[in-house]
């Protein structure tokens, strides 16, 4: 691939508006984005997830920062990479930190697709062009989530999540079901529930709910076995699925009927590929989930959203969900419930570099190519 620079930049925006969960609410969003920068002059672009504290998962942005400019650009360094897979190899004696390697490696696959003058979509065996869309309704608020969801029906979303919390997700998801008897919601948990509350968890069986998201624990798989047994209501493990180990023990424990696939928690395209092609042939749905993220991170979500695995809506809405400026252009579009890809070679994107660097608070260029070897 004939790597000449990696060009790392933490970046920071405000939310329009407060994203509220059963463990944190953000309202400003941190986030790493990385160039890396062939001999020609290409560039391909990823983006790091992570929240800047570790409610979702342990890391962070100050983690993957000190991880990516300590670890693992300096093993890049002088490295010839010809293909986006070596990198699993690269960077193994790194343990875990999969937010810092799936921005670099995202990264990589767009500048692979883009020397092959491939989309990405394409190149990964997508089979169609547009996405379908879901929305993510992150307020306590049953007046204010209702207000949202008759919004976001105008815009034509196939999916409604509200994220709720033990305490309240009854009396909440039932208003919103007297609006609304037959959207297509489901609701998000972020762990907040334990086997203790099953009485409140079979309540909500009867909602017609499309799953509840990651009710339990992120580490115990065992315990979503036993309460998938109990309810009707299809579990959905996200924050569990941390690997691709992690994918096939919960299919094999049968600890949900869906996974959430997030390229971020399980390390990149590479982990998320052998994740979706497993859990496709055990007939295990998926979904693509989202993480208050750039147009960056949102455009390889929509790639993978395209394999034939991917069939429920996923969190993949439009560049206005959060941003008043996005940092790709043009921005990200839903028209009618759906999202056309473009047809460019990459993520199929353009990186707006005015909106990006009035968001930067850090750069930093590092040489990473043959003549810098260490």
């Amino acid at each position: 691939m004939d790597i000449h620079s990696i060009t790392l930049r933490y970046i920071e925006a405000p939310l329009k508006e407060p994203f509220v969960t059963a463990l944190n609410t953000v309202k400003t969003r941190e986030a790493i984005i990385l160039e890396v920068k062939d001999q020609n002059g290409t560039s391909g672009w990823g983006e790091v997830v992570a929240f800047s504290s570790p409610w979702y998962t342990e890391e962070t942005v100050k983690t993957c920062l000190y991880i990516l400019k300590d670890y693992l650009i300096p093993l890049l360094k002088g490295q010839i990479i010809s293909h986006p897979n070596e990198l699993q190899k690269v960077f193994a004696s790194v343990r875990g930190h999969h937010m810092a390697k799936s921005g670099l490696e995202c990264a990589y696959w767009d500048l692979y697709a883009k020397q092959k003058n491939i989309p990405l979509y394409k190149l990964f065996g997508g089979s169609r062009n547009t996405v379908e869309t879901g929305v993510v309704i992150a307020s306590h608020d049953s007046s204010a989530a209702i207000d949202q969801i008759s919004e976001y029906k105008e815009q034509g979303y196939k999916r409604y999540k509200v994220k709720v919390n033990p305490q309240t997700a009854v009396s909440f998801v039932e208003k919103i079901r007297i609006a609304y008897p037959d959207l297509p919601l489901m609701i998000d948990a972020n762990s907040s529930f334990t086997m203790g509350q099953l009485n409140t968890l079979k309540q909500l069986d009867t909602y017609n709910l499309m799953m509840i998201e990651q009710p339990l624990a992120y580490d115990d798989l065992l315990q979503h076995h036993y309460l998938q047994k109990e309810l009707e209501t299809p579990i959905c493990l996200d924050e569990s699925i941390t690997s691709v180990q992690m994918a096939i023990n919960a299919c094999e424990m049968k600890s949900g009927q869906i996974i959430c696939v997030k390229m971020g928690r399980v390390g990149g395209w590479s982990s998320a590929l052998q994740i979706h092609d497993y859990c496709h042939m055990k007939n295990v749905r998926l979904w693509c989930g989202g993480m208050i993220e750039f147009g960056i991170s949102k455009a390889h979500n929509m790639a993978l959203a395209t394999l034939d695995g991917f069939r429920i809506p996923g969190d993949i809405s439009s560049s206005s969900r959060y941003w008043d400026e996005d940092i790709v252009t043009p921005d990200i579009a839903v028209e009618n419930g759906s999202i056309i890809l473009p047809e460019k070679p990459g993520i199929g994107f353009d990186i707006d570099i005015q909106v990006l660097n009035k968001r930067t608070k850090l750069m930093e260029q590092y040489g990473v190519g043959k003549e810098n070897v260490f």
